[in-house]
């Protein structure tokens, strides 16, 4: 089985790909500077590299989306998310993330992905 997962590195998901979802078209039917690409991981994937991708698209784009498929690479996603804010607290930029299940196409196959939209926190919350 090929693995379509890099370690840390970026993807960009276009309205064109096959492996493109519906929120993925929706989101790149506009100009693709402005969405920054799906970071997507691996049971393999090094929580920290993740964490530095997460954190340099954030500094970039103030926003990021983090995909994960299987028990493994959620659970990457998650300790790079974690290490993610300990980067960028040193920027004084505190970030959540909002998990949610979509579906994707994998070399024909339709497969379940866990996918996390990471935002800045805003302000005056404790």
């Amino acid at each position: 089985m090929t693995n379509h997962y890099r370690d840390a590195q970026p993807v960009p998901v276009r309205a064109n790909d096959s492996r493109a979802t519906h929120d993925d078209q929706e989101a790149n039917s506009g100009d693709m500077t402005t969405m920054p690409d799906v970071i997507k991981v691996s049971a393999k994937s090094r929580s920290t590299a993740v964490a530095g991708a997460i954190a340099g698209v954030i500094r970039e784009h103030q926003q990021a989306e983090v995909q994960a498929i299987g028990a493994g690479a959620v659970n990457q996603a998650v300790k790079a998310l974690a290490i993610a804010r300990s980067y960028l607290e040193r920027d004084e930029i505190d970030i959540v993330f909002l998990p949610y299940f979509t579906e994707v196409d994998i070399e024909g196959n339709e497969r379940t992905a866990v996918r996390f939209k990471v935002e800045i926190r805003s302000q005056g919350r404790d």
